[in-house]
């Protein structure tokens, strides 16, 4: 069993930026890959972003591309997402997922990862 807690979320006006953290306290996440989604109010839940904690190598979604980074803290066992350029369209609910064995067609897939966090609120002004 993994636990996820994301912190970072807010209010933040267009063009600003927000970093989120996805730490896990229930063991490391060695061998995981760990996803960003998000899904706004009446809306499906969306891929942004993941890394593979071994290897390093990321995804991305397009929408989010060169505006998104995605980055691992290995002693800390957290991951971060740096948002910069933020626009009003960004505004969701953003969930950490993680999981073991995800092939690399099923990395965008929410129905792949079997942890998440509780979600953390974005909100951008325009």
């Amino acid at each position: 069993q993994v636990q996820l807690v994301e912190s970072g979320g807010g209010l933040v006006q267009a063009g600003g930026s927000l970093r989120l953290s996805c730490a896990t306290s229930t063991r490391t996440f060695r061998d995981y890959t760990i996803g960003w989604f998000r899904q706004a109010p009446g809306n499906e839940r969306e891929f942004v972003a993941a890394i593979r904690w071994n290897s390093r190598h990321t995804f991305y979604a397009n929408s989010v591309k060169g505006r998104f980074t995605i980055s691992r803290e290995g002693a800390l066992d957290t991951v971060y997402l740096q948002m910069n350029s933020l626009q009003p369209d960004d505004t969701a609910i953003y969930y950490c997922a993680a999981d073991t064995g995800i092939i690399l067609s099923s990395i965008r897939g929410h129905e792949h990862y079997d942890y998440w966090g509780q979600g953390t609120q974005v909100t951008v002004s325009s």
